[in-house]
């Protein structure tokens, strides 16, 4: 399996003048699921000038024509949360001066003009979360060139959401529109897909639907009623009261809690390159645990993805494609307030109902494997810059301080596992498809109407009624 772990890179050196066209071209990852790109489409390779190219390709195409501008595919559900999301700003639309007002809390400025992306930096983030969020965004314009509108937004790159809806009580304030990986119920913050979709260097986690692929073939590893019949968990404890707490359900030799909880020794992993904490090989267990970090977790996708029944610990944030997930169905709810006993519980009632409890885990598993392709993260971002610019009251222009960016300036001058990364999960062709059809926003009975099932559902743990439905 070692040649799969890294894209195999063919690089052809040819000198032209005193420059050098540096040519890359991708290995595919045969059973992954994504079909964005056609083996008859053109492709298009970055070129790099002796690695250190800082103007961008004339190269790639500027436009694009559907056969067919109509898409026979539906985009799911969770799309709705886009209208939801942008709600806020539905009546007075958003003006330059709400972008303004955002910008203190915000570490990045995006302006799209004519199809080209114009960055400009507010401030330091962790690690290279702003790098692999500007490079998803990039990928999105070479899959579908001149399609993305004009517009400016603002991007923030932390854990904890910013646009608090307690200072925006009166009327006359409008909150200004900040885009983030995650929001809560108390937050305005729009939300858009992490990082971790393009690749997360930090943690040798290569992007999204190579490491599916990976989790997928783990998947096989163990059979499901022979896997470990406890609840699993492995994280860092420390950045989160709730995680520290989660700890306390460890197995002892006094009480057992049918859990078994790691803490990732850090300094020993990356000593490993993390080879000891590989996604695909966590899968051997019944039950995953998720719970929140400092806020919500990229790792929520991954532990859905093992096909074992998630424990969500009461999430009190939300990502942009999970809250369509309901409870009993796609994974089972845990209390924090008697953590220990409703995981116990939790894995008693599946260890006494194999079927349901597998089912649980595989349904889990399905709505990520289908609802969440590349193409769907994609088109979500596509379908969100759209709305969001139908609501611009103001022409989006250059800022002085902002550096037209697009993937050569951004990966040739790179070297090592973050040019990997980036490299292995960019576009070479536009579509050859639309984007998916958005669904209608939910009128406000049918929102209630879901949000009331989900309810119930919650009850049926709560009071420990439990009714599957198959």
């Amino acid at each position: 399996m070692t040649k799969w772990i890294f894209v195999s890179i063919i690089i052809l050196v040819v000198s032209v003048t005193s420059s050098f066209i540096l040519e890359i071209d991708l290995f595919r990852i045969a059973s992954t699921s994504l079909t964005i790109f056609n083996s008859q489409q053109p492709k298009f390779p970055l070129y790099c000038s002796d690695g250190k190219l800082t103007t961008c390709s004339s190269n790639y195409p500027t436009n694009i024509e559907f056969e067919d501008d109509s898409s026979s595919t539906s985009c799911p559900d969770y799309f709705k949360w886009i209208h939801e999301d942008l709600k806020p700003w539905e009546s007075t639309g958003i003006t330059r001066e709400m972008i303004e007002r955002g910008k203190n809390i915000s570490h990045i400025r995006l302006v799209i003009v004519n199809g080209k992306a114009y960055i400009e930096k507010h401030g330091k983030v962790f690690q290279t979360r702003d790098l692999f969020t500007i490079w998803g965004i990039l990928q999105l314009l070479r899959l579908y060139p001149g399609k993305i509108p004009d517009l400016e937004l603002l991007f923030q790159c932390g854990d904890k959401t910013v646009v608090n809806k307690n200072d925006f009580q009166e009327p006359q304030i409008s909150p200004p529109p900040v885009f983030h990986y995650c929001g809560d119920e108390n937050s305005y913050d729009i939300v858009f897909p992490d990082w971790t979709f393009w690749g997360w260097a930090e943690l040798n986690i290569r992007p999204w639907e190579a490491t599916l692929h990976n989790i997928q073939e783990g998947n096989k590893i163990v059979k499901w009623k022979d896997r470990i019949p406890y609840a699993f968990w492995k994280g860092n404890p420390k950045v989160s009261y709730v995680r520290g707490e989660l700890g306390k359900c460890n197995a002892t030799e006094k009480h057992d809690w049918n859990a078994r909880i790691y803490g990732i020794q850090w300094q020993h992993e990356k000593a490993s390159n993390f080879e000891n904490s590989k996604l695909e090989n966590q899968c051997t267990f019944r039950y995953k645990i998720y719970t929140e970090g400092a806020t919500w977790s990229v790792s929520e996708k991954y532990i859905i993805a093992c096909d074992s029944m998630t424990m969500f610990i009461e999430p009190k944030y939300y990502d942009f494609f999970t809250r369509n997930m309901l409870p009993l169905r796609h994974y089972w709810p845990i209390s924090i307030r008697n953590m220990c006993e409703e995981i116990k519980y939790a894995v008693d009632w599946g260890n006494a109902h194999l079927d349901s409890a597998q089912a649980i885990g595989m349904q889990g598993t399905n709505y990520i494997v289908e609802n969440l392709k590349m193409k769907f993260v994609y088109d979500y971002m596509f379908h969100l810059f759209n709305e969001y610019a139908k609501l611009l009251k103001f022409k989006p222009t250059i800022p002085t301080g902002a550096v037209e960016t697009c993937s050569e300036n951004m990966v040739c001058p790179l070297r090592g596992l973050k040019k990997r990364l980036l490299v292995e999960s960019m576009v070479t062709s536009p579509s050859e498809t639309p984007p998916c059809t958005m669904p209608p926003p939910y009128t406000p009975e049918a929102l209630q109407e879901f949000l009331q099932e989900k309810k119930n559902l919650f009850k049926q743990v709560k009071t420990r009624k439990i009714n599957i439905k198959q």
